[in-house]
């Protein structure tokens, strides 16, 4: 059976990702969980878990924003339950998303990489 776009269960957690990411911002009030995107939803397949990716500025305050969010996720699953109606409410575990870290990082090596061959002598 071919796969026609976006399955289900991609726009649920896609869903999921919108109004955690309002609630976050409009509802919460944890000074810990200031400046954070959510950067992607995972769910598993029977909904009851999910995985919700967050990257942030301040990697230097992780710790505490991850107390913060794991503190907030009962808040966090109750308000997500009174925007989406779905059979199971997934059960929140938040996961710190390096990507953009690391994509920082690899793209300044290139870039270093790339001076370098320019101050080779041609011959």
């Amino acid at each position: 059976m071919k796969k026609k776009g976006f399955q289900r269960s991609d726009r649920v957690a896609e869903q999921v990702r919108r109004d955690l990411a309002d609630l976050i911002r409009t509802e919460l009030k944890d000074p810990r969980v200031g400046m954070i995107s959510l950067t992607a939803v995972e769910l598993t397949p029977d909904y009851a878990h999910a995985k919700v990716f967050y990257a942030t500025l301040n990697a230097e305050h992780l710790e505490e924003i991850e107390r913060g969010l794991k503190r907030a996720s009962g808040f966090l699953r109750r308000e997500l339950g009174r925007r989406i109606h779905i059979h199971t409410l997934p059960e929140l575990h938040f996961v710190y998303d390096n990507s953009i870290e690391r994509g920082a990082s690899l793209s300044l090596l290139i870039d270093q990489a790339n001076a370098l061959s320019d101050q080779t002598p041609e011959e």
